[in-house]
């Protein structure tokens, strides 16, 4: 008896060394599952931030970068601004204009300035280099209210005095309300062409910017959503291949209208800088302009924006074509709603590159500088 007690003593430690060794294997292979998801799950995550990581801009003059051209100011935090000037000699001139470019664009695709308007009423231009674009140092740091402080200083350094005139163009537009909210006291004048609106400012009610925003391309609703709501995606949603990026960066013949069309050959010249224009990379150019231009503003235009000129001694224009398809005609109307100080131009059958068909910059230029209409 004694001895088949032990026999059933010893199928029953065997039938538990049986069960504990399967619970070990199974703790084993959970433990090591784990591990694996976390290394595949951290893989994935290190993936991700790689493509979403823009390339360090190729910084002109470095080791490496594009060589430097053009004529440049150092501005106070070390940066570098170009810039080329246009018209009389600032000694000669008796107005002094600031023009700002807009999107994917320089300083050498400036608002015609003929040399006969320049010499019978003393103009001189600087066009410039906003931060990041064909020769002017990137600036991390850009908002709307940096790049008219950079006005400022370039103005300063070139010697235009006290007061100068500030004209700019499409995206050059935040700048340009920048200088009227930042530097107000050193204008003699501003002009808006075109200039782009930002669909999140406060001052739109809900349903006029949802209108205007739906009227555009389906594929730029979704970049601009990316660029106001995901700004770190920018730099990956307009260079992966899955969804059609902002047909502005794509250049998308859609965005244009039938007089923009018809404009474009007359512009041939600019195509011989074109690679200039994102030599320092594509985000710390066109991909930061959209980030400021549709991020989150620290003021409204319609709201925070005095009139410069209480004693008219200044005038504001905004020209805006009425068939542009890059800036709803729509918003622009309701901004100089809000501001009756602002002289508004509404062009018939004009699209978003009217300022640089046949007369357009005279009649602006007068506008501007003599009170024309």
């Amino acid at each position: 008896m004694a001895g088949v007690s032990r026999k059933k003593i010893s199928a029953a430690a065997a039938r538990s060394y049986t069960r504990k060794s399967k619970q070990n294997s199974f703790q084993i292979s959970s433990g090591m599952f784990r591990t694996i998801s976390l290394i595949l799950l951290m893989g994935f995550m290190a993936w991700v931030y790689q493509t979403i990581l823009p390339p360090p801009p190729k910084i002109i003059g470095s080791p490496g970068g594009p060589p430097i051209t053009a004529s440049r100011v150092k501005l106070s935090d070390g940066r570098y601004l170009a810039y080329k000037d246009h018209g009389v000699s600032k000694d000669q001139a008796k107005y002094k204009i600031v023009y700002i470019h807009g999107f994917d664009s320089c300083r050498l695709d400036y608002m015609p300035l003929s040399q006969e308007l320049a010499k019978e009423l003393g103009i001189y231009m600087v066009s410039f280099d906003r931060a990041g674009y064909c020769e002017s140092d990137p600036n991390p740091k850009r908002t709307e209210k940096s790049t008219a402080l950079d006005v400022e200083q370039l103005a300063d350094q070139l010697g235009l005095g006290s007061k100068f005139y500030v004209i700019g163009f499409s995206m050059g537009g935040q700048a340009t309300w920048g200088c009227l909210k930042y530097i107000p006291h050193r204008l003699s004048g501003a002009a808006l062409l075109a200039p782009v609106v930002n669909y999140w400012w406060a001052g739109f009610p809900a349903n006029v910017s949802k209108e205007a925003y739906n009227e555009q391309l389906v594929q730029d609703q979704w970049a601009l959503r990316v660029v106001h709501y995901a700004p770190l995606l920018t730099y990956w949603w307009n260079t992966q291949k899955w969804f059609p990026p902002s047909s502005a960066v794509a250049h998308n013949p859609a965005i244009f209208s039938r007089q923009d069309k018809e404009i474009l050959p007359k512009l041939a010249e600019w195509v011989k800088h074109a690679a200039q224009i994102r030599q320092q990379g594509d985000f710390e150019s066109i991909h930061r302009d959209l980030m400021v231009g549709f991020g989150s503003w620290e003021f409204d235009p319609m709201s925070d924006i005095e009139n410069p000129f209480q004693n008219n001694e200044g005038k504001v224009h905004i020209w805006q074509g009425d068939e542009d398809l890059l800036v709803p005609a729509s918003l622009q109307r309701y901004v100089a709603g809000k501001l009756p100080w602002v002289h508004y131009h509404e062009l018939t059958g004009a699209g978003h590159m009217f300022p640089f068909g046949d007369g357009m910059s005279d009649a602006i230029l007068k506008a501007l500088l003599l009170g024309e209409k």
